[in-house]
């Protein structure tokens, strides 16, 4: 029986740029060990947390690098490698499993729209060429684009597909997954406010935002659903719901990105077409940060 590639909590860590628009490596491996610090269990480099659409294929790869050479083994390295151009996700996915990832967070190919047909050439095509474990990505408020729980049966049948991060939000594809395709293909959570009820249903964890501010949040609410203690993740979940749904006021990564900076944890700037948060928006997360105690810089 093959083993999920991490259980508890995993990191969808964001990219800290410099004034001029360069990846800011420095801060970023700041950001790791802050994470490591945390015991959190996985990073995710390179998703859509991490602004990956607007990377060019070199930062892309020199990111996922500098990941897996500061991580070293700590913890599970996942490397988001998906596209909407197959061949291009290939690349992406080869230089990854070349510098050491842990696994393929690999995105449904946005834009094109594919059909189930479509999915299910497109990711055995990945999967037949590479080595390391590929984990779906299914965000279709996002790509346009969603998986059938009868795919994800056929994909599951695949040797280097192991699972998929579900962020659909759509519970019955969820029961029904778990029901065509058993244990040895694995869920993630990929909403913050849905981990212990998508852990309830048998997920291994999360893929988190939150994670990216709060990491010991994420840490101790899934690691007490992995000890079957749902009451009390339960209480974690409902008692920090508002935090979980402020860090979306605006399109994600904006307001996480934003909550680093105010914590001074790195500069908040953003590549268009995203760009800074509203005042108003701006002023809100600052007090929703200061009711859950995390601390700002002065």
């Amino acid at each position: 029986m093959r083993q999920p590639v991490f259980t508890g909590a995993c990191v969808a860590i964001i990219t800290p740029f410099t004034p001029d628009n360069k990846i800011d490596f420095p801060r970023f491996g700041q950001l790791i060990e802050r994470q490591i610090a945390a015991g959190t269990d996985a990073i995710c480099v390179c998703g859509t947390t991490g602004e990956s659409a607007t990377m060019t294929l070199e930062e892309h790869m020199q990111a996922v690098e500098f990941c897996v050479n500061t991580v070293n083994g700590r913890a599970k390295v996942l490397a988001g490698s998906g596209c909407n151009d197959t061949a291009s996700a290939l690349v992406m996915s080869q230089h990854a499993e070349s510098v050491g990832a842990d696994a393929l967070l690999s995105v449904t190919p946005y834009y094109n729209k594919a059909t189930q047909k479509g999915l299910i050439k497109h990711y055995e095509y990945l999967a037949d060429r590479v080595n390391t474990p590929i984990i779906l990505y299914n965000v279709p408020s996002r790509t346009g684009c969603s998986f059938t729980a009868s795919t994800y049966q056929h994909l599951s049948k695949h040797p280097n597909i192991v699972g998929v991060k579900e962020a659909s939000g759509n519970f019955t594809l969820l029961a029904e997954t778990r029901a065509l395709c058993g244990d040895e293909f694995y869920l993630w959570s990929g909403n913050d406010d849905q981990v212990v009820p998508m852990m309830s249903l048998g997920a291994k964890g999360v893929i988190s935002v939150v994670s990216n501010i709060w990491p010991e949040l994420m840490v101790q609410m899934t690691h007490l659903c992995l000890e079957g203690k749902f009451e009390e993740a339960s209480k974690l979940q409902i008692d920090t719901f508002a935090l979980a749904n402020g860090l979306f006021m605006e399109v994600n990564p904006i307001p996480v990105k934003t909550a680093a900076e105010l914590m001074g944890l790195c500069s908040g700037a953003l590549r268009l077409p995203l760009c800074e948060m509203t005042d108003e928006h701006t002023s809100a997360l600052r007090t929703l940060l200061t009711q859950y105690n995390i601390p700002l810089k002065n």
